[in-house]
């Protein structure tokens, strides 16, 4: 019979980290006597990061005593008192390669669901000391789960804990967590996976994604699967910078040219998908190389490959391209990347720019007037008038092309003729978007300044597409996820203070930071935090795959092996460093 041995609690705080400060509820300590335990948490406990943490489906927290007397061997702690792993159950017994997601349980007056593993979190491991835990935690199949409320009631240590029905599948906690987070997945356990009811809708759709990702390798039989047998596509490309030549430079707008760029030696290039970028790597003045990456602003040739740069007056990249490249010039180009792609299939399609984010989106256009596609598209844009239009000729020759073509022009500092009925003054709007009559089941892809995605995608969401449907590409920074760290006011990157290191350059191209590393930081991540470029993490030792990032060029080597290898091309910059010149989608 499993015992409820300690119910724990703890208000969210404010703790100081590594030069941050988190909120964060970690902080659990026991508590006395019977506590009510509601719908979303027990009485005088909270979370401080309910992304990840708390509501419902995570209400409660439980931790075995067994997996306390475990890590005090493995770590030689004797310092582990209950509440430190931030459970608020402390059980002996319920051991997580024997729980079952569904499974229900009554301790005291209360019946719980287990819905889920423990959120692999960095903050266990800021509470223990142990920055690796997040990984220890996964990788020893000890995680910890959480409980959903059925029936409040009082609970207090003591407690018998008494199993009342069994989850459908009986997928237990360990493999759950497994399979999730560690490679060489079981399409089986998939299965089961997919089919309890209980398991929390973050993680259903975890495994819908992992269950679409393996259907093109797998026997028929996965719900809602259509045989296949078109193989995994390959990308690309060649490893890091390979020498281009420049062909030509055509003025588009008085701020915008296209430069067309062929190979030293006359070999074919590979082809890109539509919506892809390059990154160009250009010597400007004495400073260190910088790199800047340009979308392919049409379908590539055999021979061919062609970015669109508008002039910027502070960018020291562009005006040197603008000012100084010729035709002839030799210049560094990687490879064709980038996820933002026009997809295959039968839906309507929109595509929706605004200025020089028109690039990646002509490239889509030419790709569909190409196969001359038989779907409804919607090509809509917005300029500042027509001198500053670029491609006006070439987007018209394109929908000509098209049987079932819609053009939308916005422009924002000029009125239109009346003989163009097409163009309207002003910016798009909710009400205008519907008068096109954009279809709810299209896919959007959007491309243009941060404000201008935000308040279109608020506008097609308004409209009924689902978020799923609208794709957006955007080359500054990505926003940042930091979770249960307390903002603080923006910081333009910059380079790290201290000592200038004497490793090789690693190069952040979204943030055009060039700067040598120095072991006196423990990661990519965290160099990248000393120049305040924009991060993406969660549990920091590699597991969780939030922090994952395009490598354009370079080695790098990991300080802590991650549980699962992230796919070609790609690094976890939470456990890694560089042992060459590194350039990062960053």
């Amino acid at each position: 019979m499993a015992t409820l041995l300690s119910v724990n609690t703890g208000m969210p705080k404010d703790v100081s980290w590594q030069g941050r400060t988190v909120h964060t509820g970690a902080w659990k300590a026991p508590v006395q006597g019977p506590r009510m335990v509601r719908r979303l948490n027990v009485d005088g406990d909270g979370q401080g990061d309910l992304a990840g943490h708390g509501g419902e489906i995570r209400a409660v927290l439980v931790y075995q005593l067994q997996s306390y007397q475990y890590w005090q061997k493995h770590l030689g702690r004797d310092d582990l008192t209950f509440g430190i792993f931030g459970e608020n159950f402390t059980v002996d017994g319920l051991p997580d390669d024997e729980v079952c997601i569904g499974d229900r349980y009554r301790i005291g007056e209360a019946e719980f669901e287990v819905t889920q593993p423990r959120v692999t979190c960095y903050r266990v491991g800021m509470r223990l000391g142990e920055l690796t835990m997040a990984s220890l935690l996964v990788a020893h199949h000890r995680p910890g789960f959480y409980l959903r409320v059925i029936n409040e009631g009082r609970v207090q240590a003591g407690d018998e804990i008494t199993l009342t029905r069994k989850g459908p599948e009986e997928l237990s906690v360990a493999d759950t967590d497994a399979l999730l987070y560690l490679p060489d997945r079981d399409p089986a356990k998939l299965r089961k996976a997919l089919n309890i009811p209980a398991l929390s809708p973050g993680w259903q759709q975890s495994f819908r994604e992992l269950a679409a990702a393996q259907q093109p390798q797998q026997e028929p039989g996965w719900p809602g699967e259509r045989a296949s047998t078109q193989q995994p596509r390959e990308e690309p490309g060649w490893p890091g910078f390979k020498t281009m030549r420049v062909a030509r430079i055509v003025p588009e707008t008085p701020t915008i040219s296209s430069i067309y760029l062929t190979t030293t030696d006359g070999t074919p290039l590979p082809e890109a998908r539509p919506g892809q970028y390059l990154s160009i790597r250009l010597t400007v003045g004495e400073a260190a190389p910088a790199v800047r990456s340009y979308s392919l602003s049409c379908a590539p040739t055999v021979g061919t490959y062609r970015i669109s740069v508008k002039h910027e007056s502070h960018g020291k990249v562009s005006s040197y391209i603008h000012a100084t490249l010729h035709p002839g010039d030799l210049v560094d180009i990687a490879s064709p990347r980038g996820t933002f792609v026009l997809e295959e299939g039968t839906r309507p399609i929109v595509l929706l720019s605004a200025g020089i984010g028109v690039t990646p989106v002509l490239a889509m256009l030419h790709q569909l007037a190409a196969t001359r596609d038989p779907r409804p598209i919607w090509w809509i844009h917005t300029a500042h008038d027509r001198t500053h239009h670029a491609f006006t000729q070439e987007t018209k020759a394109l929908l000509a092309q098209l049987p079932n073509a819609h053009e939308h022009i916005y422009y924002t500092a000029e009125n239109p003729h009346p003989d163009e009925p097409h163009i309207s003054r002003g910016r798009p709007t909710g009400q205008s978007l519907r008068a096109t009559g954009i279809p709810t089941d299209a896919d959007a892809y959007l491309c243009g300044p941060p404000a201008f995605m935000d308040d279109i995608g608020g506008f097609l969401r308004d409209h009924g597409l689902r978020p799923e449907q609208i794709h957006t590409e955007q080359f500054s920074a990505l926003p940042a996820i930091n979770p249960g760290v307390t903002p603080t006011a923006a910081i333009r990157p910059h380079q790290p203070p201290g000592p200038t290191g004497t490793g090789p350059l690693v190069t952040f191209a979204r943030s055009g930071i060039t700067a040598p590393w120095s072991p006196a930081h423990a990661s990519l991540l965290d160099f990248a935090e000393a120049c305040d470029v924009p991060t993406r993490w969660s549990c920091r030792t590699g597991v969780c795959h939030t922090c994952i990032t395009h490598l354009v060029a370079g080695d790098i080597t990991y300080t802590t092996p991650p549980l699962e290898l992230p796919e070609p091309s790609t690094i976890l910059v939470c456990c890694s460093q560089p042992t060459t010149e590194v350039v990062l989608d960053l």
